[in-house]
């Protein structure tokens, strides 16, 4: 699937995708397991050292008194990979291609059944593994499926160790053993133990009181998502909980919020949230239905932090996409607000290499720094709750903490290399009428030929005005291109 090491070609913003069967082979699946073998290693010496620290990633429950060794079959002295997976009926079959490459490799292999990706990260560091797989397609639907991996500590890996990964498929394996495999899914009470870890004062109380309906997506956090919430004290509501494999994210989840609306409302219950499919991102509604983004979700626990005196820096990290609203709502706050590029892997490298403790994305990809290494949705649904629980206030009244600016979306068929400067000048027009209260977007997509637009202003009138002024720009560009 194109030249190795040639960027974009296989690994995407999100690890490796497409149709599983299709461009997502068995073959494939297996050579990738061969070849990150062969790249995140890093030999059987390094295997049994103290576990790695990644904020609080691999720190907490279970992650110093438990071994690989002990927790889970693997052998002292052996390399060691972690493998999870939503519940895609593709899923079967891809996991057991990836852990025949790892174990062919000379890998153990620890095979963590169902789980949330945020939950495999956790566990590559408590456990103390070499790397950990996922085979997901997080928010996409059944047909579709993927391949990622996190480093030691169960970071995401920069672009340039991908590229190697690229680089080493189709190359023979140089290990002269095979590796053992050996079921882990006991494990999966680890993670819930980090997870109510993290609950101020007592867990079992921190969501007293509180009636929430939770989503699960049909997806891996059908089982872990209510068992959390439940043990952190909420009257829990499960919907999207029965997946059969082929019904992740239909109509249902963090994509579909409807059905999450029409459920807290006919349940009377004080709030809902919603995951997809790999439940690394969470969304909310309050009790009328009426949904909380992740910038609102982001603006509550910055506000938190700070009055706690635990935001490091004062600053929180999000993406080019955040709403005009939440900038302006920090602003106020006294935060920093620090942008990254669209993706949460660029959110997590800003938040290493400055400290940072909290950062996150619109669509509800949230870092709890402190907590984990990535964007975990039932932790931020547990911190979430915890703090509307904490303050005594209803979510509604937690979400007017940043008044969202009216935001329009549109995407043009079209290469963004045919873009010029009659582009870039149409995009410094469109602010100079924004005035300095809007945000403009000109950026090509990452997974498909389109050139995403965005526009942010005060007045939603204004802003389709100037996203239709915008477009035809851009149109006219990509013909004269």
């Amino acid at each position: 699937m194109g030249e190795p090491g040639v960027r974009g070609r296989l690994f995407g913003t999100d690890g490796v995708r497409g149709v599983a069967g299709q461009d997502l082979t068995a073959r494939l699946a297996m050579d990738l397991g061969v070849a990150a073998a062969a790249v995140l290693s890093h030999g059987a010496s390094s295997h049994g050292a103290s576990t790695a620290t990644t904020g609080g990633a691999s720190s907490g429950t279970g992650g110093a008194s438990t071994g690989t060794g002990s927790a889970s079959g693997a052998r002292p002295g052996h390399a060691v990979a972690v493998v999870g997976r939503d519940p895609r009926a593709s899923g079967e079959f891809l996991e057991a291609a990836v852990v025949a490459g790892l174990a062919s490799a000379g890998l153990d292999v620890l095979r963590l059944g169902v789980l949330p990706t945020p939950g495999v990260a956790y566990l590559t560091g408590a456990l103390n593994a070499d790397f950990g797989v996922v085979i997901s397609a997080s928010h996409n639907p059944a047909r579709d499926n993927g391949i990622k991996f996190f480093g030691r500590g169960g970071v995401k890996l920069p672009d340039a160790v991908e590229d190697e990964i690229e680089a080493q498929l189709g190359q023979a394996s140089h290990d002269t053993g095979f590796g053992r495999v050996s079921d882990a899914s006991a494990t999966h009470e680890l993670y819930l133990e980090h997870l109510l870890s993290t609950l101020p004062g007592e867990p079992g109380q921190a969501l007293a009181g509180l009636r929430v309906v939770a989503d699960c997506a049909h997806g891996a956090a059908y089982l872990v998502a209510p068992e959390a919430l439940r043990r952190a004290g909420a009257e829990v509501i499960t919907i999207g909980a029965e997946p059969d494999g082929q019904n992740i994210n239909a109509g249902c989840g963090s994509t579909h919020l409807d059905p999450l609306a029409e459920a807290v409302v006919a349940h009377g219950a004080d709030a809902g949230v919603a995951y997809d499919g790999d439940a690394d991102r969470c969304l909310a509604v309050d009790a009328d239905g009426q949904i909380l983004d992740g910038d609102q979700i982001l603006a509550l626990l910055a506000t938190e932090l700070k009055d706690a005196g635990k935001l490091a820096g004062d600053a929180v990290v999000v993406t080019v996409m955040s709403n005009q609203g939440f900038h302006v709502a920090m602003r106020e706050a006294g935060i920093r607000v620090i942008e990254t590029p669209v993706g949460d892997r660029y959110v997590s490298q800003a938040m290493r290499d400055g400290g940072y403790v909290l950062g996150g994305e619109q669509s509800g990809h949230i870092i709890a720094g402190e907590h984990a290494a990535t964007g975990d949705g039932i932790l931020t649904s547990l911190q979430l709750l915890a703090a509307v629980n904490h303050r005594g206030l209803p979510v509604a009244a937690a979400a007017k903490l940043m008044r969202k600016y009216p935001q329009v979306l549109l995407n043009v068929p079209g290469d963004a290399s045919q873009l010029g400067p009659e582009v870039t000048a149409a995009v410094t027009r469109a602010q100079v009428t924004l005035g300095g209260n809007g945000r403009v977007l000109v950026r090509p997509s990452g997974t498909e030929p389109i050139i995403r637009l965005m526009v942010q202003a005060s007045d939603a009138v204004l802003a389709e005005q100037v996203i239709g002024r915008l477009a035809a720009e851009v149109r006219l560009a990509l013909v004269g291109g």
